[in-house]
């Protein structure tokens, strides 16, 4: 290990969350925790643009835990963002603000990618994981639901309703009445009804609510008399007629109902009652662990190189009928040109971060030859940044879609992306690879070299080997001409010597 202190932050549509865990003997103990409740949801307009408020709580809180992160090294922590980064509009600037004042990094995930890491949090905190069970995670704008077994999900999903979104849809003035409930029940029912047949089809031995709804839930009923043990049908039933009785959300008075949940405890009700109805469950144990916990076990995979994104990779290759064999030469080729722009990746043994995006996007550029050989690099890119891909981040599969989009054809695609952005060396290492390996002759790594010049490249080759190749020769001609209308140069320098100099 290279850290025994690792950090996960959890910018939820609620609340924002870090945690720190201590990494004993391959197992994480939580060590200490940060709890801001920012509801960045409720900053959410209808057209899906977040109000400078929100922002601004958003900021303060990171501010605080930047303060609580300082001497971590920035690869012992990874910040995660959840459905309300999914869906604003204005989230790209948000988040540069955002990483500016939390220090590190922050990755906006999908929500089957949420559901996921909710699974590997809750799967380390059960008692017996070896059942198969069914995961609920009430958030503030989308619910995950899973199910699986071990520490293997089986089914995973990500609706779009949370309890600060149906807070402030069906109960924006505190009032509870019957209608009020029963519109928000029918509406969490609705979307249920997608899903329900698939997972009751699947089953599970028992149900495990994780995060804050469930846990306030939890306490509400136990503390008041309600359940004996988790949260239970009779129990909803019997909070339901107390909330009723009450009439309004400042006339509640019940036992352990914290003040932070207060503004968002109908939302989560509603949605809970709703999955008690359409699932058919009686009862529903609670876990610690969620989304933070699933986080921190992640990132103790990446330390041990047992990373999952290459197993998603290794699953797409599969799955799409690449020709591996294809693949590889344009994957170590591009390598090969890559460590004469960035020669440390050769010492890395193979985990530099963009050496790693390299070789994926090597891997996976061909995926869209199964939708149409003609333009099969923009099914490629469709592909990548749309499918769930476990393990990657919604920014990762966004950059391993630009990689691939730019691997042919015109450069002008891509001519948008930062002048200083650190995608460029990969995009000519990835084109000058595939052009290489055209003639799919498994010919290996040519006696070819790349280094920077400026914010240009210089391709050095053996002159004989080029001459014996025009159609490479050609197609690196082009790509001269692709460089240059970008603004930037590819120059080519060949040389009649046995060897090439490093």
């Amino acid at each position: 290990m290279m850290h025994e202190l690792i950090a996960a932050i959890d910018l939820g549509s609620n609340s924002f969350r870090l945690q720190v865990g201590r990494i004993v003997n391959d197992q994480i103990y939580p060590l200490d925790g940060l709890k801001e409740a920012v509801r960045l949801a409720a900053g959410l307009s209808p057209n899906k643009i977040l109000d400078e408020s929100a922002q601004q709580r958003g900021l303060a809180a990171l501010q605080r835990f930047n303060e609580r992160l300082r001497g971590f090294d920035g690869d012992s922590v990874r910040a995660v963002a959840t459905n309300t980064l999914r869906v604003a509009k204005n989230a790209p600037a948000f988040l540069v603000q955002a990483e500016a004042a939390l220090g590190v990094p922050i990755e906006v995930i999908a929500g089957r990618e949420e559901a996921r890491l909710i699974y590997v949090g809750v799967a380390h905190t059960l008692p017996d994981p070896h059942r198969q069970q069914l995961v609920v995670d009430i958030g503030g704008g989308s619910t995950e639901f899973i199910i699986g077994k071990s520490f293997e999900p089986i089914l995973l999903e990500s609706l779009y309703m949370g309890c600060v979104s149906y807070s402030l849809q069906y109960f924006p003035d505190g009032k509870i009445d019957k209608r009020g409930l029963k519109d928000a029940e029918m509406a969490a029912s609705r979307e249920l009804q997608a899903i329900a047949h698939a997972y009751r089809e699947a089953g599970w031995e028992v149900a495990v609510g994780s995060s804050g709804s469930a846990k306030a839930l939890v306490e509400i009923l136990e503390q008041n008399g309600l359940s004996d043990g988790g949260v239970t049908r009779d129990g909803l039933e019997r909070l339901k007629a107390i909330l009723l009785r009450a009439g309004s959300l400042d006339r509640l008075q019940l036992a352990g109902l914290r003040g932070d949940r207060l503004p968002v405890l109908l939302g989560g009700f509603a949605i809970m009652s709703a999955v008690f109805k359409e699932f058919g469950l009686e009862r529903m144990v609670f876990s610690e662990g969620a989304l933070r916990l699933g986080v921190l076990y992640d990132l103790l995979g990446r330390y041990h190189h047992h990373d999952l994104r290459d197993a998603t990779v290794s699953a797409f290759v599969a799955r799409y009928g690449v020709d591996r064999r294809q693949a590889d030469e344009v994957a170590n080729t591009a390598a090969h040109l890559f460590a004469g722009l960035v020669p440390e990746s050769v010492h890395s043994d193979g985990q530099h971060p963009d050496l790693r995006f390299l070789r994926w996007a090597a891997s996976l550029h061909e995926i869209g030859v199964s939708v149409a050989h003609s333009s099969y690099h923009k099914h490629s890119a469709y592909i990548l940044a749309n499918a769930d891909m476990p393990g990657f981040s919604r920014m990762d599969q966004g950059r391993l879609a630009r990689l691939v989009l730019a691997h042919r054809g015109k450069l002008e695609r891509v001519a948008a992306l930062d002048p200083d952005s650190p995608d460029w060396p990969l995009i000519v290492c990835l084109r000058l690879a595939a052009v290489i390996h055209r003639a799919r002759d498994g010919r290996g790594v040519p006696p070819i070299q790349l280094r920077r010049d400026g914010r240009g490249f210089i391709v050095t080759a053996r002159e004989g080997w080029l001459k014996q190749l025009p159609l490479t020769a050609a197609a690196i001609d082009e790509e001269q001409r692709q460089w240059f209308s970008v603004g930037r140069s590819l120059v080519l320098h060949t040389h009649s010597g046995r060897t090439l100099a490093a």
